[in-house]
């Protein structure tokens, strides 16, 4: 699950590592801009996705999550015990995340667009033009912004880190170095809460590993899944 303003895209490379592997992969658009404002928030978020794994039956499930894909991947496990058999969480925000909300967005300038969006990545490849304009259309966008900031500030006060001592499936942990968003020392905290984790920093890499070091990402992934879990597969 991609974070505020991500999408599925961000998740298509594991996606087809694991297709690659026999597992079947999932990667949900949760629509937070589209959505009708009493749902524009973690909980509706959650119930979003709820709806989308019974509507495929999905009763047995590893839930993989970057930023707020991952708080919400987290609260679904807490609100669906017994369905989520692992978590993935890589820059996972429900803990601490810096600046967010804290600062006046100009969101009709597209230079600053570029400038916040480079705070994403290690590498300033990764801000493409695509990318900024992507941003620039949901900013730009009342109805869309809207959404965005009210499921901002629910993140920032729909805390998790009193709910992680209680979840004990196999969980791994894929961070980067260079996350400015939720910085290394939020990863130690996930790592010390969740029982059964497991921890990796990914060097030279910012708040969205699968995004910028796919291969490395990947690998980690796979060696995990194949170690602790049976294998998921697509029916035939």
């Amino acid at each position: 699950m991609h974070g505020l303003l991500g999408n599925p895209e961000g998740w298509f490379d594991a996606a087809s590592a694991l297709a690659d592997s026999g597992y079947r992969a999932i990667v949900p658009y949760l629509h937070i801009q589209q959505m009708p404002r009493s749902q524009a928030n973690i909980q509706g978020i959650v119930d979003f996705v709820r709806s989308f794994t019974k509507f495929l039956d999905l009763d047995q499930i590893i839930l993989c999550g970057n930023s707020l894909g991952g708080q919400v991947a987290i609260r679904y496990t807490t609100d669906c015990p017994g369905t989520v058999v692992a978590l993935l969480l890589s820059g996972s925000s429900g803990i601490f995340e810096t600046e967010v909300g804290t600062t006046t967005f100009r969101r009709h300038d597209r230079d600053y667009i570029r400038l916040k969006a480079a705070r994403t990545f290690y590498s300033p490849k990764m801000v493409t033009d695509e990318l900024v304009e992507r941003i620039y259309d949901i900013a730009t966008n009342r109805s869309s912004a809207l959404r965005t900031i009210w499921a901002a500030r629910s993140s920032m006060r729909d805390l998790i880190i009193d709910e992680l001592d209680d979840l004990d499936m196999p969980t791994l942990i894929i961070w980067g170095t260079e996350d400015q968003i939720t910085p290394p020392e939020v990863a130690h905290i996930f790592h010390e809460l969740l029982s059964n984790s497991e921890l990796h920093f990914i060097e030279k890499c910012g708040h969205a590993p699968m995004m910028e070091h796919p291969d490395v990402f990947n690998k980690l992934m796979l060696e995990f899944l194949n170690c602790k879990i049976s294998k998921i597969t697509a029916p035939v």
